[in-house]
């Protein structure tokens, strides 16, 4: 670890934005400063977003039905909240992760004509207007099938998905929450027209490189092996994808020129600055490193936040507490590390505010229920 690890720490809050300088900026500019938001159908967008610049929920949704930001395919593959400047780097980087799936498709008997064939039925299909899942595969006839039980133990039970993913990963469709909401898993699909990636001409290695660029500039200090993680890259992709960069070294560490030199001038601030954020925010989900954020003396931590389960409360990028939220009592249950502050009460007020009034929930990601959270709240009470 760094011998000033505090000064990390505070250094990736202020990166992250959760020091109060993004207040009042919109949902976009805090996902283009602080990174892609995760999301596995949970709050974390939401409290990404709030928790940075105090949008209401209302705003963050105008927000996505502006396609101002959108859920998308992006790095690894996996599905993060954009803003609507990165549509084409986050699907470009996220191609190469279709192939897992083209693979178990052939596996099964399912050509690449085939599928090409079935995404130009799709694409027919929302030519009029968008549809759901169902209505697309009444649409496509015989052009989409069933793979049997054989499908069904490999998570594809038909054709339909591994079209759906190609295309969206291409840009030709989208995805919208029926309900206009991020924190859900019921959607329809549109054609996308402009195509975000339509006159791109980077290359993906190219694409990696910015991808690398705009991480380092999302957390400030990060080691290449987190990138690596972050990113889904190989070692020698990773490595390859940071060199143009230019990133030097302070202990572990790898920073820009430029964050290195904020580094240096960056002092902790002398007040608190409490957050409360998901258990998927960027501040942790960039690195998958609690470690590196949990304050001394607190035991255990990583056991409670890296299974995705509580969330997390931090002041200066240290985590100083844990919480969740009771939709039964319409309370956030939480657990403190330090002396409970008036500003830190106010804190878990104005956030259990937002939930209540405007989320319902909190939960961490789609599986996340009342009662499966029955045990986590007995811990913290």
């Amino acid at each position: 670890m760094p011998q000033d690890l505090p000064t990390l720490r505070a250094f990736w809050s202020h990166r992250q934005g959760l020091d109060g300088s993004l207040a009042g900026a919109t949902p976009a500019a805090i996902l283009a400063h602080a990174g892609w938001a995760r999301s596995v159908a949970g709050c974390g967008p939401y409290l990404t977003i709030q928790s940075r610049s105090g949008a209401s929920r209302e705003a963050i949704d105008q927000a996505v039905a502006q396609v101002e930001i959108h859920e998308l395919p992006s790095a690894r593959g996996c599905t993060y909240v954009l803003p609507a400047s990165d549509y084409a780097l986050g699907l470009q980087v996220s191609q190469p992760f279709r192939e897992a799936e083209r693979r178990v498709g052939r596996s099964l008997g399912v050509t690449d004509a085939e599928i090409d064939k079935l995404c130009v039925s799709i694409l027919t299909a929302l030519s009029e207007e968008p549809l759901e899942p169902e209505q697309i595969r009444t649409r496509v006839g015989d052009d989409a099938r069933s793979l049997g039980e054989a499908g069904k133990k490999k998570g594809v039970s038909t054709t339909t998905p591994l079209a759906l993913g190609a295309l969206q990963a291409h840009g030709e469709i989208r995805r919208i929450s029926l309900n206009g909401r991020l924190d859900q898993q019921r959607y329809k699909y549109a054609r996308w027209s402009p195509n975000p990636t339509a006159g791109r001409t980077k290359t993906l290695e190219e694409a990696q490189i910015e991808l690398a660029s705009r991480y380092f500039g999302w957390i400030g200090a990060a080691t290449l092996a987190e990138f690596q993680w972050f990113s889904g890259l190989s070692a020698k992709a990773a490595k390859a994808a940071t060199a143009p960069l230019g990133l030097v070294p302070v202990d572990e560490y790898l920073l820009t020129p430029t964050g290195l030199d904020e580094l240096k001038s960056f002092q902790i601030p002398k007040e608190p600055q409490y957050s409360l954020v998901s258990s998927l925010d960027s501040i942790t989900a960039l690195r998958r490193n609690l470690d590196s954020l949990a304050g001394e003396g607190v035991l255990g931590i990583q056991d409670h936040v890296a299974g995705i389960e509580n969330h997390i409360i931090l002041d200066r990028g240290r985590i100083i507490g844990l919480w969740d939220y009771d939709p039964a009592a319409q309370e956030i249950v939480w657990k403190c590390f330090i002396e409970k502050t008036p500003a830190l009460l106010q804190a878990v007020r104005d956030t259990e505010t937002f939930v209540r009034e405007q989320l319902g929930d909190a939960r961490s990601f789609s599986l996340d229920s009342p009662q499966s959270r029955i045990a986590r709240l007995a811990a913290l009470r």
